[in-house]
């Protein structure tokens, strides 16, 4: 994953696994429709590897909203952790981390994120297309230069090869 650099890297793609085979198991099993501009094997990928994207993604994601700190917050002290969730955020979706000292804590967060993602997915059937799935409630999506960095990375990446 992208946070491979960071120690905590481990533990946050071992926690992440943990809740897309959990509250967020459906989000392997969509297969949205611009998917191929983010991960071009993901629609013959087996369920490992699709997982394997969506953590990629919040891997990516998160070097863009707080450079892998769990601690950060951001807008001024509205938004908490890896990928900047506002605790309102994580109510309305109902996270177990509701506040934004328990939106610090990396798994959590990122338990968090994929609760918001399979909702935000499953109803737009898209990763950003028309800034609608995951870029409707994450800004990085919203900068080209962001979003291209993001999406060359998940390319990248093996889990997203296509296959012949």
């Amino acid at each position: 994953m992208r946070w491979d650099s960071v120690p905590q890297g481990p533990i946050w793609t071992a926690s992440a696994l943990a809740a897309l085979t959990d509250h967020g198991a459906s989000l392997s099993e969509i297969t949205p429709k611009d998917i191929a501009d983010w991960c071009p094997g993901y629609e013959s990928a087996s369920l490992d590897d699709r997982a394997a994207f969506w953590v990629g993604l919040l891997s990516t994601l998160s070097k863009h909203e707080s450079t892998w700190n769990p601690r950060a917050v951001g807008g001024g002290g509205r938004w908490f952790g890896l990928v900047q969730i506002a605790p309102a955020t994580a109510r309305a979706y109902g996270c177990n981390a509701k506040t934004g000292e328990a939106l610090k804590n990396g798994s959590a967060n990122l338990s968090c994120a994929i609760r918001i993602m399979s909702t935000t997915v499953a109803r737009d059937q898209v990763i950003s297309a028309g800034m609608r799935g995951v870029a409707a409630d994450w800004g990085p999506f919203h900068s080209t230069k962001k979003r291209e960095d993001m999406r060359s990375w998940t390319n990248a990446q093996p889990y997203c090869a296509a296959k012949s």
